[in-house]
Parts: C-alpha cells; structure tokens; sequence
C-alpha cells in the first residue's frame, strides 16, 4: 500500500466493540518475556538507537514554554547527534533528525518559524489537552486554529467520560469531527489509558478511534499518574493489527510518557516488530512522544563510539 494512503476511517461497529475480548494475564506474560527474549548488540544496537532518535516526537508541554525554548528544541529536532558523532558513525552527511517537535497550539507558529528549511513537521496537542474537559466547540476550534497556524500534526485527546461510560457512539462522533477539522493534518489520538479502568476498555477505545479516521493511536498525555506501559502497548498494537486485517490499512502508534532511556525505549522497537513488523520501526508509523529519551539515546550512541559515557550536560537539549 502507497505509504500516503490514510487510514480513511469507517462505520463504527458497535457489534465489533462490544464483542471485545482481552485476556490480561496472557498480555502480561507477554510483555514479560519481551526483554529476555531479545537484545541487540553492537553496531545493530547502534542502528537501532538512530532508528529511534528519528522517530521521536520532541515534546516540550509546560506552563512556562516560551519562544525562545522552543527555538531551542528545534534547533536540537534539526541536529539530535552531534555531527562530530554521526562522523564516526559513518553518518556523514546523511541527514539524521527527529520526526515532529510537539507543542501547545500557542507556540505552534513559533515552532513552524524555527523549522523553516526542514521537512520536519509541527505537532500540536488540541482537543483541551490533557483532560479533553472543555465544550466541544472549543476543542474543535483548537484543532483548525493549530491547522491555521501550520501544525500538520494533531494531537487530540479523548473525552475518557465516553469509555467509562460505555458511550463509543459520542466518542465515535465527536472523533470524526476531530479528524474532519484536522483536514490534511495527520490526527495522533490519545487514549489516555492510564485514566481508563480496564485493558478491555483500552481495547475497544482504539478501535473506535481507528474507525473514525485516526492516523495514529497514542497510550498518554503524558500528564496521568501511569503514562506508557507495555501492557496498553500491547493491546492496542493487536487492535491495529485487527483493524489493518479487516479494511486494509496500517495506522500508526505512540508511546508517550515515561520513556526517557534507550533500553526502555529498545523495548517498544521489539514490541512492534514482532507484532506489527518492520514498517513500524519507521516514523510513519512509529513514533515516542518523549522530551528526556533523546539524551539518553545520545549518551548510548556516544558509549558506543567511545566506551565510556558523557556526562548528562554534554549531550544539552538544546
């Protein structure tokens, strides 16, 4: 399938939600094993690292957000390696970068501005990110506003009422107005599973946001008390796998939360290839929503090449 192909959503299926099943101690002996079952090393380590530094969403989501740090996180998003590193990688001259930066939809100009000259795209939370708690109208608003001012991502988070509540018919509606505001903007949509009560709900929750057009389905805010776990990872990559098997087409996923180490990090790049294959190792596909794990990953690049480690303040956000 040509990799521009969007997910074009379809009708929502209530028989297919509600007949939702998920076995929770079969998903934890999974996602137990994942580890011990497999490590890289050396140069595949290396390899594998770079592959997860271009798939990083650079999230910067804090009260006291300012142009200038923002300017700052692009100009890391443009250069995550130091070159003098990617040299000694044998990377000289390729163009190594993350996939998004991702910041609030008052910031999004700012950061359109700093990426002038790239082909690295802006995302924006919308939706009343984190809690998804405001009128409707507004949320959907936020959504054209962050279109308006450049964003071709959108991130926008689920009114969790509608799962607790068992309503996938208002989560479904409200959905397809989110994706038809985003117009050719790319919709990310969070679950926020650490708010949900069950592993089936998570389930179901992304089924239904694949239904109404989501291009990608994302575990957390990064703002609840449990972020990114390999368990609701596991659960909704299966729900992508049986949404690809019954209309045929691939929609992308986002751990967020919580995942600031490379050997964390290595862990979701296992999950998705034995479970959804190599095509989500790539950034189409395949994206941490992540503002430590870049460090990390660097000092691991650098360990690599060196054998020993840089110290944190070496490897500067920007």
């Amino acid at each position: 399938m040509d990799l521009n192909t969007r997910n074009p959503g379809a009708p929502l299926d209530l028989d297919w939600v509600m007949g939702a099943h998920v076995n929770k101690s079969a998903v934890e002996r999974r996602v137990e094993t994942l580890p011990k079952r497999r490590t890289v090393k050396k140069d595949w380590q290396a390899a594998w690292l770079l592959r997860a530094v271009t798939c990083i969403d650079l999230t910067t989501l804090s009260g006291d957000d300012t142009p200038g740090r923002v300017r700052r996180l692009c100009a890391k998003a443009r250069q995550p390696i130091r070159p003098d590193m990617l040299e000694r990688l044998g990377l000289n001259g390729e163009r190594i970068h993350v996939a998004a930066v991702c910041v609030y939809p008052n910031r999004v100009r700012d950061a359109v501005e700093a990426l002038q000259g790239t082909d690295i795209p802006v995302a924006s939370v919308a939706t009343g990110f984190p809690a998804g708690q405001t009128p409707l109208p507004q949320r959907i608003q936020e959504i054209e506003q962050a279109v308006e001012a450049g964003a071709r991502e959108i991130d926008v988070v689920i009114a969790r009422n509608h799962v607790l509540t068992g309503n996938w018919r208002a989560l479904y509606d409200e959905l397809v107005q989110f994706r038809k505001a985003c117009g050719d903007a790319h919709m990310k949509t969070i679950l926020a599973t650490g708010d949900l009560a069950t592993l089936k709900q998570v389930y179901q929750a992304s089924l239904v946001a694949m239904m109404a057009g989501s291009d990608f389905i994302k575990t957390s805010t990064g703002k609840e008390s449990v972020n990114a776990t390999l368990e609701v990872s596991l659960v909704m990559t299966r729900a992508i796998r049986e949404y690809l098997e019954r209309f045929g087409y691939k929609v992308g996923f986002k751990p967020a939360g919580g995942i600031s180490s490379a050997k964390q990090a290595m862990n979701w790049q296992f999950l998705m290839k034995e479970e959804l294959g190599d095509e989500w190792l790539m950034p189409h596909l395949f994206r941490f929503g992540a503002s430590s794990l870049l460090t990390d990953l660097e000092r691991q690049l650098y360990h690599y090449l060196t054998g020993h480690y840089a110290a944190k303040h070496h490897m500067p956000m920007g």
